[in-house]
């Protein structure tokens, strides 16, 4: 009678396939966006999926001045950024930081759903956020992704 032996494949660094993604930001909730956004710099989405390598695909996002919020988040949501000293605590409601600096939103969405560790570092690197339409990484040829 003979054993029969099933491994398990493990991707590492030498067989990851990425490919590059462009969301559309226009009309979408953040967190439902941003959340399906972290699964795919995760790779979670892979049959090959590894939790100890970065198996993720490059994402690109559009029109991030575009988002929405459910309920009173808008008006209610506060930022805060903290400069180490005391006093030195900053909030800015989320209504005014999308009007500076609408990338900051889909990051710090994003940034907190990825691990907190140099694998989820390494993740948050291949996220590519802009205000606008244009983005500079047309040579990729991203697929658009709908959600």
């Amino acid at each position: 009678m003979s054993k029969l032996h099933f491994t398990t494949k493990h991707a590492n660094a030498a067989t990851v396939q990425r490919e590059w993604f462009v969301v559309d930001g226009t009309n979408q909730t953040v967190g439902r966006m941003c959340s399906r956004i972290a699964a795919i710099l995760r790779g979670k989405h892979k049959a090959s999926y590894t939790p100890h390598v970065d198996t993720g695909d490059y994402v690109i996002v559009i029109n991030c001045d575009k988002v929405v919020f459910t309920g009173n988040k808008f008006e209610d949501k506060q930022y805060q950024n903290f400069s180490g000293y005391p006093g030195g605590l900053k909030e800015e409601a989320a209504q005014d930081l999308i009007k500076r600096r609408p990338e900051v939103i889909v990051e710090r969405a994003v940034k907190g759903m990825l691990p907190k560790n140099r694998l989820g570092r390494k993740m948050y690197k291949k996220l590519f956020v802009y205000a606008g339409t244009q983005h500079p990484h047309t040579a990729q040829q991203p697929k658009e992704l709908k959600f």
